[in-house]
């Protein structure tokens, strides 16, 4: 379905104005005025966002109790072990406090709850483990813990000093830990509460490095450790789909910055493996579409450590095994993965009776837990539904289910609906988790869909493409389109800039590439002028646009393709309207 988009207004005399005092492009103006970034100061605090903007750690609530107690740890020589999430903001964050405690000659390991055999978070398994190996050890976690009562509650019974650093929602009862870092604890006035795992553990161990240099701070050694920590925050924050505003951002531009010339060992391995250039800056989609998945295919797949172990590797010969390992695994992820989806669109095309419904829940014996939310994600937007999938378990007949929202729909007020007929569910409204027996899921089915079927409906944001600018392809140089980039880097609440162009025509028949056709190449032409497109994930697209016909309304979003030493525009295709349809557009 095409959605609808909805241009920024243009106010002519203001784009000249701010383009004038800012000796910018009136392209670069009319984007800055279309975020909001209207008067100078504004525009160019935003543009030229410094280090030095980022908030004192110490501000954020627990971190100097927390700082605290690692350093009485320190002193004492005890032992600390950080307790890490096994998605890549965990891993990232577990890296960044390991590497911290061990530069100050601590002695510290860490511990990656298996994603398949133990779940999220803290559990009270590998706590009364912890405890029993070394009952004197500080364990702190990352990207996990701030809804873990129960396990706090046992450390605390137990004699185990427990520091819990989180991002996560918190709920009404906060878990009885001997410090919480969070940037939104209650009675807390952080100025920044959309920092990832990463972002608070680089927090910490910022604090750490002050108060082992001169209290203000760190020392030469530690300050290099800091501008190698900032990149794998970076990693962290890219792959955890954070708001790109505020710290975010600056965190990524210059972590971004960082990694070019100070990527730890495995990440330069991985980085070839990948086949990213090293020694040059890397962008957003470097992170988000080849480290990211090669990382999270150790944690989806059960191995978390060996990500860990890649991030913080001295040994160039172990770094390569492990990338090359990280490599396979993310080969066969895909590979399961399109088996599933195949599945699920079978399963749905054989289910007529869903059509009704505006939700879809599907089950399946062979589908692997790891990989689930991927899927669900794709399926969803296939569908344009909220999706639930679940992999069911033959030996103790439950499902374990990952689910995707669409068009704003709220998963956890969906799955709280229906509690009855679940085990346990956990999430948010975007992405959610649940467990369920596998006689039960028809029911819930049928619960879910008749709750979306009463729920408030999308409201115009969820349904809205928001569109900066009305272009002509002759606008979209290359030198536009690095100017363009001053605003990045781009992700999540700060998206590239998004135009249309109308009256494009097709110049070349549209082709499919990539495994199993899933991409679209396309070359588009208006007037003399021809550019290169990609619309990721819309094979489908191809037959769609030849037997419309053009002229064609695109939109899309440019960057600059790097390709074997050469730069050109490429247009990333986002919706487009045959011209000949009656398709409306909100202005």
């Amino acid at each position: 379905m095409t959605q609808n988009w909805r241009f920024a207004p243009h106010d002519e005399s203001q784009v000249r104005r701010l383009s004038s005092e800012m000796r910018i492009s009136p392209l670069l103006a009319q984007v800055l005025i279309a975020r909001g970034l209207q008067d100078v100061g504004t525009a160019r605090s935003f543009i030229n966002a410094r280090m030095n903007e980022l908030l004192d750690p110490c501000s954020m609530p627990g971190i100097e109790e927390a700082t605290d107690r690692v350093i009485a740890a320190l002193n004492s020589k005890r032992r600390i072990t950080i307790y890490g999430d096994y998605d890549v903001d965990g891993m990232t964050a577990t890296s960044i406090l390991l590497q911290c405690i061990t530069l100050a000659n601590g002695q510290c390991d860490y511990f990656i709850p298996n994603r398949l055999d133990d779940g999220y978070g803290l559990n009270c398994d590998a706590i009364r483990e912890l405890h029993e190996e070394d009952p004197e050890r500080l364990l702190i976690t990352v990207d996990c813990g701030i809804t873990s009562v129960t396990e706090a509650a046992l450390a605390k019974e137990l004699g185990l000093e427990l520091i819990i650093t989180d991002h996560h929602q918190m709920d009404e009862e906060l878990p009885a830990a001997a410090c919480l870092v969070h940037p939104r604890l209650p009675g807390g006035d952080y100025g920044f509460p959309h920092l990832c795992g990463a972002g608070v553990a680089l927090k910490l161990a910022w604090a750490v490095c002050q108060k082992l240099g001169d209290g203000q701070k760190a020392s030469p050694q530690m300050r290099e450790f800091l501008k190698c920590a900032v990149g794998l925050a970076a990693i962290g924050t890219i792959a955890d789909v954070v708001p790109l505003v505020g710290e975010n951002r600056i965190i990524v531009r210059y972590g971004l910055g960082a990694l070019a010339e100070l990527a730890p060992l495995g990440l330069q391995e991985l980085m070839k493996v990948a086949e990213i250039k090293t020694g040059q800056p890397l962008d957003t989609e470097d992170i988000g579409f080849a480290i990211a998945p090669r990382l999270n295919a150790a944690g989806r797949l059960g191995q978390a450590r060996l990500a860990v172990e890649l991030l913080t590797t001295s040994n160039r010969e172990r770094a390569v095994q492990l990338a090359l390992y990280l490599d396979e695994l993310n080969k066969n992820r895909r590979t399961v993965e399109r088996r599933i989806l195949k599945q699920a669109r079978e399963m749905v095309e054989e289910n007529a009776e869903w059509e009704e419904h505006q939700t879809l829940v599907l089950a399946h014996p062979d589908w692997h837990p790891g990989v689930i939310g991927i899927v669900a994600n794709r399926v969803a937007e296939h569908f344009e539904k909220p999706t639930v999938l679940i992999a069911l378990e033959a030996a103790t007949r439950t499902g374990q289910g990952s689910a995707r929202s669409f068009a704003g729909f709220d998963l956890h007020a969906g799955f709280s609906s229906c509690a009855e007929h679940l085990m346990r569910f956990g999430g948010h409204q975007a992405a959610a988790g649940l467990r369920i027996e596998e006689d039960k899921i028809e029911d819930f089915r049928q619960a879910f869909a008749a709750y979306a079927a009463t729920a408030p409906p999308p409201s115009d944001d969820d349904l809205l493409v928001k569109i900066d600018a009305e272009v002509c392809l002759n606008e979209i140089t290359k030198q536009a389109v690095l100017e363009l980039d001053c605003l990045g880097p781009f992700g999540q609440e700060n998206p590239r800039p998004q135009f249309v162009a109308t009256r494009v025509e097709l110049a070349e028949p549209p082709k499919t590439m990539g495994e199993g056709g899933r991409h679209l190449s396309l070359v588009f032409q208006q007037h003399k002028t021809r550019i290169r497109a990609i619309a990721f994930g819309k094979g489908e697209w191809a037959s769609q646009m030849e037997e419309a016909g053009g002229p064609f309304s695109i939109s899309f979003a440019p960057n600059i393709n790097r390709f074997r030493g050469f730069e050109s525009v490429q247009l990333q295709l986002k919706d487009w309207i045959s011209e000949t349809a009656d398709t409306p557009v909100t202005s």
